[in-house]
């Protein structure tokens, strides 16, 4: 008769990997969104064309704003709301680095904190005028996502912010790298037209998030309106200020980029039918064609205004 015991102790289970204390490689670079650089950036852009200074000699000065406009100020904001969103990442987006893990601890938070010291130095080399616009895209950014402010919890007040800081302070700073001085009113008008514009824009990026935001309490513009009602006003929102900035350039005797900017506007409106049929199935789609129609209005003015400073 065998002498085991009927009853053998179960085996003991493996000892669990200890949670990363550092960030996995490749986290730090999806945590600053480096598609969402190209908007700030190609602003910039359009305020230096704008400025109607010529760019010889100037390079280094140009591509550190354009640094300073995308990989530091608008990286800056997006690891902020990523630190200050981990817990709506958490059902919208939860393999997101922060809520997944691939970003411990307070790491997120302490790139927020580095990436704004890095981007208050960078603007200070630029001038004084850089420098006062980096401040103030910088509180934006960070009372965007942060309490007590956190002005994302309503759409009408978080998507004016996003707007701000993505079109009209880089075109602002743009102008101001070249020129050294406060830009040109009609500069300073056409950037805050097209600024704007961009509160429409960012209510296209709140359609996919509306479950989550309602949960976590988020009064996005889809949240409090209804998709229908948004999206109508986003297109309301988007369209209004290229109608006037079509209407300025007419007024300042530059009528063929005028007649451009209409054209890239009646295009925007034959996509917009597409987007209002169902906003939450194509809010992503116009947001890559609709928008691309937008950006190039922008260029279209900042030429135009080139053309007027010369």
């Amino acid at each position: 008769m065998s002498t085991e015991p009927l009853l053998k102790p179960l085996p003991k289970p493996p000892l669990l990997a200890k949670p990363s204390a550092v960030p996995e490689p490749g986290a730090l670079l999806e945590l600053l969104k480096p598609i969402t650089w190209f908007a700030p950036m190609w602003a910039f852009a359009c305020g230096v064309v704008s400025s109607g200074v010529p760019v010889q000699g100037r390079w280094p000065v140009i591509l550190a704003g354009i640094l300073l406009a995308g990989p530091l100020v608008c990286a800056t904001s997006q690891a902020a709301n990523d630190w200050f969103d981990r817990h709506v990442d958490a059902i919208n987006e939860p393999d997101r680095p922060i809520p997944s893990g691939r970003m411990p601890g307070r790491w997120g938070l302490f790139v927020a904190l580095a990436w704004t010291l890095l981007s208050l130095a960078v603007a200070a080399l630029l001038g004084p005028w850089v420098l006062g616009a980096g401040v103030f895209g910088l509180a934006l950014a960070w009372a965007y996502s942060a309490p007590p402010l956190r002005l994302k919890r309503n759409g009408w007040w978080g998507n004016a912010a996003c707007g701000l800081c993505y079109e009209g302070l880089p075109w602002f700073t743009g102008a101001a790298v070249m020129a050294g001085a406060l830009p040109d009113g009609r500069i300073v008008l056409v950037a805050a037209l097209y600024s704007l514009g961009a509160h429409g824009i960012m209510t296209l990026n709140d359609f996919k998030s509306m479950e989550g935001d309602r949960r976590t309490g988020i009064r996005s513009l889809p949240v409090q309106l209804g998709a229908g009602r948004a999206a109508r006003l986003a297109c309301l929102v988007m369209a209004a200020p290229q109608v006037v900035v079509v209407a300025a350039l007419a007024a300042w005797g530059m009528p063929w980029h005028a007649t451009l900017v209409a054209a890239l506007l009646a295009g925007q409106g034959v996509l917009m039918r597409r987007f209002l049929s169902d906003p939450h199935r194509w809010a992503a789609w116009y947001n890559g064609t609709g928008t691309l129609l937008s950006v190039l209005g922008m260029l279209t003015a900042a030429l135009a205004l080139q053309g007027g400073a010369a």
